[in-house]
C-alpha cells in the first residue's frame, strides 16, 4: 500500500516556474515507477511525464518535454516535477500516480496508487 501526497501548486506567471512534491508512504516506495498526470474540469486525465524506480528511465508527454523535468529521491520517499517555462495551458489539477512498471505508471488504467492532487495555475 503506498499513500501519496502533493505539494507545491499554487498561481504563477506564464513563463515562470513551480516545483511541486509528492511524498509516498510505505517502505517499498523505491520498487514503484512514479508519474504525474493532470487534468482541467471537463476533460479525461492526462499523462504528464513517468520515472522508473531506480530514476533511469523518464517519459513526458510531448507537450512538456523540454520544460518539465521529473526526479526522483528514494532516500526521501519523494517524487518531485519541475515545469519551467509554464504556459497558461499547463493550468491543471496535477495528479501524483505510481504503478509497477513506467510502462504501466503511463496510462490511467495502469496507476495503481493516486495522490489527492493540487492545483497549478498559469496566469497569461
Amino acid at each position: 500500500q503506498v499513500q501519496l501526497v502533493e505539494s507545491g501548486g499554487g498561481l504563477v506567471q506564464a513563463g515562470g516556474s513551480l516545483r511541486l512534491s509528492c511524498a509516498a508512504s510505505g517502505r517499498t516506495f523505491g520498487s514503484y515507477a512514479m508519474g504525474w498526470f493532470r487534468q482541467v474540469p471537463g476533460k479525461e486525465r492526462e499523462f504528464v511525464a513517468a520515472i522508473s524506480w531506480s530514476g533511469g528511465t523518464t517519459r513526458y508527454t510531448d507537450s512538456v518535454k523540454g520544460r518539465f523535468t521529473i526526479s526522483r529521491d528514494n532516500a526521501k520517499n519523494t517524487v518531485y516535477l519541475q515545469m519551467n517555462s509554464l504556459k497558461p495551458e499547463d493550468t491543471a489539477i496535477y495528479y501524483c500516480a505510481a504503478s509497477e512498471s513506467v510502462a504501466a505508471v503511463t496510462t490511467l488504467k495502469g496507476v495503481g496508487y493516486w495522490g489527492q492532487g493540487t492545483q497549478v495555475t498559469v496566469a497569461s
